[in-house]
């Protein structure tokens, strides 16, 4: 598995809330994914509530 850094952002009360996390997946669809499931149950958002800018290898 690869590390890759994920950035962007998620709608809050305040606006939007910025985000950039590290996660360990095969591939890129799989960080997204990822990144969907991790920030969807920490701050209780959906998918539409969130926004991926940018997927790089770390």
């Amino acid at each position: 598995m690869s590390t890759y850094t994920v950035s962007g952002r998620f709608q809050s009360r305040d606006g939007f809330q910025p985000f950039t996390k590290d996660v360990e997946a095969e591939n890129e669809d799989l960080a997204r994914e990822r990144i969907y499931t991790t920030v969807g149950s920490q701050h209780n958002r959906k998918r539409t509530q969130i926004e991926i800018e940018e997927v790089s290898a770390a």
